[in-house]
């Protein structure tokens, strides 16, 4: 599949990505704000404006004209907001481009941000903070991020703090789009049956003339351990909930093809270890989940779970255990070719959808302003080495890397503590 790049003069990125089989048509629009792009008293504003951009445009004064219109046009369609971007797109059958093309466009750049709808819907992101710290399995990524992190945009959460939700003025949505919302710093991805000629008359109509601006920069983040870190977080329920990691490499390391493979020998499918191990020797947890996480100037290798409250010791002793084999003994080939097939295969499945290409193709242009290939990834996937996954095991697997988050039953973290050892 071949991806078609254009720049404007103003900056704005195009990427058409023609795909003639395919009946739909994705559009979306990455741009780069998020929550490290914040400041401690507005944490929160780039997820909360990200809600704001919905709720009216000049075009379509209210929420359910833009609703209704994409409604009527059979659309999937929603945004949204991580911490180094955030994202508008609509999906819909490929003979309805320019019109869904013309309302996620109308969302990104006319939002009128009315007062009383900005009332409510504060009521709505506490409630939705509210939902997440319910989820256990979802809450315990944050308290990582906090752990690991702590006082810096990289440690907190991205929906915000209460607080901060409900002091926020129409003003500040103004202000941080003004600063953050700029065509040089924006992506705008169109997958589908559609040609580039089509998408971009529509490109030039509708942002040819947005102006370029004084875009504003996000704070390096600080990526500094000595020593085991341990959060523990006391609630009563029925499993423990952890994420047990450590801190590896960004997102332009080129080591990530064998951090890949790393994740996949622990957690690619139902045959890797610690699905194994966990589910069907010990028994005490349905899922399991390893994977680095790289971001554009920090990264971190995590393994998580839930499992059975009375066994969480002994889950994270063979979780340990699992990760210091691959620092003793090199994986065989006979696995590391499984692992690599199964990686590979499992990114093509991901990608037959065009909003799935769309994410693909912009997230890579938007973060390292480079695109790769399925088939150029697979390629570095191939070419991993056992003594290459062993020589990043033993760099990253160490005693002073070593970082634990958990939510369950328990409210001293000294015994955990005792545990985090290779």
């Amino acid at each position: 599949m071949k991806f078609l790049k254009k720049i404007l003069k103003n900056g704005l990125r195009v990427i058409t990505v023609p795909m003639k089989d395919n009946p739909t048509v994705t559009v979306l629009v990455l741009v780069e704000a998020g929550s490290k792009y914040e400041n401690k008293n507005v944490n929160g504003i780039s997820h909360f404006l990200e809600h704001m951009c919905f709720k009216g445009t000049v075009k379509r004064p209210k929420a359910t004209d833009i609703s209704k219109e994409l409604d009527a046009l059979g659309s999937q369609y929603n945004a949204f907001t991580a911490q180094e971007y955030t994202g508008y797109y609509a999906k819909t059958s490929a003979r309805h481009f320019r019109q869904i093309f013309d309302i996620v466009s109308d969302v990104y750049l006319n939002s009128t941000f009315p007062e009383v709808e900005m009332q409510k819907e504060k009521g709505v992101i506490i409630e939705e903070i509210n939902m997440y710290e319910d989820q256990p399995q979802r809450h315990v990524q944050d308290l990582f991020m906090k752990l690991l992190y702590g006082d810096q945009p990289a440690g907190w959460n991205v929906a915000g703090e209460k607080k901060n939700i409900l002091k926020m003025k129409v003003e500040d949505f103004i202000e941080y789009k003004k600063k953050h919302y700029l065509p040089e710093a924006t992506i705008l991805v169109v997958a589908g049956a559609v040609t580039e000629r089509q998408v971009l008359e529509e490109v030039n109509k509708i942002f040819k003339n947005v102006k370029r601006g004084n875009k504003g920069h996000k704070i390096k983040t600080k990526d500094i351990q000595s020593k085991p870190k341990v959060l523990v977080k006391f609630k009563e329920t029925d499993q423990t909930h952890f994420v047990l990691g450590v801190r590896s490499y960004d997102l332009f390391s080129k080591k990530n093809a064998i951090l890949s493979v790393l994740a996949g020998v622990l957690g690619a499918g139902m045959s890797s270890r610690l699905f194994v191990k966990l589910r069907e020797e010990l028994g005490v947890g349905y899922y399991v989940r390893a994977y680095n996480d790289a971001y554009t100037d920090h990264g971190f290798f995590q393994i998580s779970a839930g499992v059975d409250n009375k066994r969480i010791e002994e889950v994270l002793e063979a979780v340990l255990e699992e990760c210091k084999k691959l620092k003793i003994e090199k994986v065989s080939k006979e696995e590391l070719n499984k692992v690599k097939e199964c990686l590979i295969g499992n990114m093509k499945l991901s990608l037959e959808l065009s909003d799935d290409i769309a994410n693909f193709y912009g997230g890579q242009e938007l973060l390292k302003k480079e695109i790769l290939e399925a088939e150029e990834k697979a390629k570095k996937i191939r070419k991993v080495t056992e003594s290459q996954v062993q020589a990043l095991a033993k760099s990253i697997f160490k005693n002073n890397k070593l970082n634990l988050a958990l939510i369950g039953p328990f409210k001293e973290k000294v015994k955990f503590l005792k545990i985090l050892k290779f």
